[in-house]
């Protein structure tokens, strides 16, 4: 969070998409998915950019397959054009 500049003082919330936990800070400043089972697809990323967040960061381990970790600054840019994808 320090990285993008996003104060740590923001309020976070926790939703659940597709089974799976992701954090909203100050509603779409970030949202950030830690799943680490692979559970990270291509529809779950689909479904995460109807939140329009400005951040998005996933957990390197919790992508279904190295195709998917390709295709989501892809799918960003197509349905959420605004967003900055990070992995870490």
């Amino acid at each position: 969070m320090l990285d993008w500049g996003v104060d740590l003082a923001l309020p976070i919330s926790k939703q659940t998409i597709q089974g799976k936990d992701v954090f909203l800070v100050d509603g779409n400043a970030l949202a950030a998915c830690f799943d680490g089972h692979g559970g990270v697809d291509e529809d779950f990323v689909k479904e995460l950019t109807k939140v329009q967040p400005l951040r998005a960061v996933f957990r390197d381990a919790g992508f279904k397959d190295s195709s998917v970790k390709i295709n989501v600054e892809q799918i960003f840019k197509l349905l959420s054009p605004a967003t900055e994808v990070k992995c870490i």
